[in-house]
């Protein structure tokens, strides 16, 4: 496949994301980034040790001296604990304001060094190479960074947007088939929110992208970023439009922060959270059942949970209250307008607590 590239827009702090098989390795891929003495790799255990050395190889041609850190890999390893250790790295290797991070993972991995990256003295370059289809889709697009906190996920963090994010679909070939599936539900995701034939293509092809297929791979990739680009465009800060991108993240990150992170995947409970709230939808009498319904089977095809933890009703919401969307502890859900279409809402709890019971019974 060619090289396919999609842009934000956002000003001075506009960027591209290129999408293409083989970029990992190329020189050319990551050229034209500003000069530095020093490029720092911020990997994980999984990753660094398939790609690590292959994208050093491809820095090395535009950095003197190129480092390699290597952290656990784990959504419950995405706290101060290991975002201290980047710092630490940093400092010790004299790393200074003109130094170039690359974050080298999945979601993790990303969001870490994009927080560190807005930290480091006051703010350093950093670049995403996302390793997994999830972070190629969804994550790494945007510059939201954070790491979580045992009251909620994603709470402490900074908008930080990186200089390039480089999408190598070979990379997804050495992903287990649970990752895949994670990716899939941010992909899934963009249907019901802003494109409705993406939707129903999606349906068309889910076992041609589950079998990795290039052509579907690279079109679902490509059309992804093009929505998230085209909301961050609008509203990077997330003050309106690009609330809608958090489709199926209340119910999913209340079930993230009450199982312990890393129990489901983040895009397993964002496929399980995306039901409930399509279920939510139905039930404010915005769409059909039978649009649901497409909603759920699309998701179980995935692969994904289509049953939620079986909690009370009252656990839920507390653990949504606590979600940073709330608001003074009231909370506001993502809601289909219309199939292709999505808008931020206040629901009654006797209503969600309608949804909660008949996603968990």
């Amino acid at each position: 496949m060619t090289q396919e590239v999609v842009k934000i827009a956002l000003e001075e702090r506009s960027y591209c994301i290129d999408i293409g098989v083989g970029l990992l390795g190329k020189s050319t891929a990551f050229a034209g980034l500003p000069a530095a003495h020093d490029a720092v790799i911020v990997s994980n255990s999984t990753v660094a040790p398939l790609y690590a050395q292959q994208l050093r190889g491809a820095l090395l041609a535009h950095y003197p001296r190129v480092h390699c850190l290597e952290l656990p890999d784990g959504e419950h390893f995405k706290d101060w604990v290991h975002l201290n250790l980047i710092f630490d790295f940093l400092l010790s290797h004299a790393c200074d304001r003109r130094t170039i991070l690359f974050a080298l993972g999945g979601g993790v991995v990303g969001d870490m060094t994009g927080f560190a990256a807005a930290s480091y003295m006051r703010g350093v370059p950093f670049v995403q190479v996302p390793t997994t289809l999830l972070a190629q889709v969804d994550s790494s697009v945007g510059g939201k960074t954070g790491i979580n906190h045992p009251a909620g996920k994603n709470m402490i963090g900074a908008f930080h947007q990186p200089l390039r994010v480089v999408a190598d679909l070979d990379v997804l070939r050495t992903l287990p088939a649970r990752e895949i599936a994670a990716g899939l539900a941010e992909i899934i995701k963009y249907g019901p929110i802003a494109d409705d034939e993406f939707f129903v293509w999606l349906e068309a092809n889910l076992e041609a992208l589950k079998a990795l297929d290039p052509g579907a791979l690279a079109y679902a990739v490509k059309r992804s970023c093009e929505i998230k680009a085209w909301v961050v465009g609008q509203d990077e800060r997330e003050s309106g439009l690009r609330a809608i991108l958090n489709f199926g993240h209340t119910f999913g990150h209340a079930i993230e922060a009450g199982l312990g992170y890393g129990e489901w995947l983040h895009g397993e409970a964002v496929g399980c959270g995306m039901i409930m709230a399509a279920d939510l939808s139905a039930r404010v009498g915005l769409i059909s059942n039978d649009y649901v319904e497409r909603i759920r089977q699309l998701v179980h095809r995935a692969g994904l949970p289509v049953r939620a933890p079986a909690w009370s009703p009252e656990r839920y919401l507390d653990l949504m209250r606590s979600d940073k969307k709330a608001e003074a502890g009231a909370v506001r859900f993502v809601l289909i307008d219309a199939p292709g279409r999505a808008g931020l809402h206040r629901v009654k709890d006797a209503l969600v607590e309608q949804v909660i019971r008949a996603a968990s019974g």
